[in-house]
């Protein structure tokens, strides 16, 4: 009878252990997310008018059908703490409040991001989390936010600390019993890649912050660019998984030198052409796709970069892995990535000044059969083959889709 007893008992508690679990963040991120984030286009101007206008274009552009569901407010929106310490908006910025712009873009089929810092004030000098996790983590259950980014300016170099106080929020983020993704916004230089899951990050920045230019000029101070950031975030495929991302930092499509943060260090505008290499090798390293464009102004250019939803498809693809670059040399990278279903996608990359010809044996890649090849940019099939041969413009990346031809 007193193990029967103690048998219920631990039936009672487990019950309820399982009613009251914490959310499952392993779950998190299953995908890589996709949205609009305010800093290249708007800085610390950031305001829930503007915010409202931006969600409401991206519906009637067909930008959340496509995918991108987040708005994602960047640094400005802090209002300092009341008298119980509680972060508060700006009463400015934010008339309504935060939770009311999260019900707005709840009832529109949509979830909304907020930023903070781990350390006593954000970049733009504005209140940060420092000695608050638990509280501001708790404020943010309460205003129904979806993803905290968290960024580290005016903290130590280390790497010890940067763990210690990502684990920190991580683990308050946690304990509100509410699914919020975890960005972890150190720019990659402790290596993140290798501890912020642990730390409870669904995804981790790998680079500083991308400007709006092809590349980096030979001088100091400069900003990274396109093919910089590539080049870091290329050799960290085995890091990538289902809940799990790298993250090279937010496309640039549309910006044309807007000037602002991404017009910073250099940042004086890129080609259509580059724009769409962009967001083709993005798509293929399954990188967080946060669009930062004034959505509501969008020519058609930028339109068909960001709503090709045959490529959106290869970043969001339920498999999960980071396209590997087999080919790297001055003229030429080359990604292959698996899909679940059984295809591949690949993108080649012309990192030359000048159109160049280029022949690809698929077999070179570790694909010996014959497949059925789609181009995700002409939206065309190529026909079976064992290769591709053509001409590809100056910093022109070509992304297809191979199927195993039926036999």
């Amino acid at each position: 009878m007193k193990n029967f007893f103690i048998f219920c008992q631990l039936l009672v508690i487990s019950f309820f252990n399982a009613a009251y679990a914490q959310p499952s963040h392993h779950a998190l991120a299953p995908t890589p997310p996709m949205g609009w984030m305010s800093w290249n286009f708007f800085g610390d101007k950031v305001n829930e008018k503007d915010l409202k206008e931006i969600a409401d274009s991206m519906l009637s552009t067909g930008m959340v059908k496509a995918g991108y569901n987040y708005i994602f407010i960047d640094d400005g929106w802090q209002g300092g703490r009341d008298n119980k310490n509680n972060m508060i908006a700006d009463p400015v910025k934010f008339p309504s409040g935060i939770k009311a712009l999260a019900k707005y873009m709840h009832d529109r089929g949509m979830k909304l991001g907020i930023y903070s810092d781990a350390a006593q004030l954000t970049c733009a000098r504005y209140t940060a989390s420092l000695g608050f996790e638990e509280q501001d983590a708790r404020t943010f259950a309460s205003w129904d936010i979806d993803y905290l980014k968290y960024d580290y300016c005016f903290a130590p170099a280390d790497s010890a600390t940067a763990r210690i106080r990502y684990t920190t929020m991580g683990d308050a983020l946690r304990k509100t019993n509410r699914d919020i993704v975890f960005g972890i916004c150190e720019w990659g230089q402790r290596h993140p890649w290798l501890w912020a899951a642990n730390a409870g990050g669904q995804l981790w920045r790998t680079t500083y912050d991308i400007r709006d230019k092809w590349k980096r000029r030979a001088t100091e101070n400069d900003g990274e660019g396109i093919i910089d950031i590539l080049d870091i975030n290329a050799g960290l495929h085995a890091y990538a998984q289902p809940g799990h991302w790298n993250d090279p930092d937010m496309l640039i499509a549309g910006l044309y030198g807007k000037p602002g943060p991404s017009g910073d260090l250099g940042g004086s505008g890129c080609t259509d052409t580059e724009y769409q290499s962009q967001f083709s090798l993005w798509a293929i390293m399954n990188a967080p796709l946060y669009a930062t464009n004034d959505v509501r102004h969008m020519n058609e250019a930028t339109k068909k970069i960001l709503l090709n939803e045959e490529a959106i498809a290869i970043n969001q693809d339920a498999l999960g892995k980071q396209a590997e670059r087999k080919i790297s040399n001055a003229s030429w990278s080359v990604f292959v990535k698996p899909l679940s279903n059984g295809d591949y996608a690949i993108a080649f990359l012309n990192r030359t000044d000048t159109e160049q010809q280029f022949k690809l044996d698929f077999a070179a890649l570790g694909l010996q059969d014959k497949y059925e090849v789609r181009d995700l940019w002409l939206h065309k099939n190529m026909g079976r083959a064992k290769s591709w041969k053509g001409l590809v413009a100056s910093h022109e990346t070509i992304l297809l889709r191979l199927s195993p031809a039926k036999k």
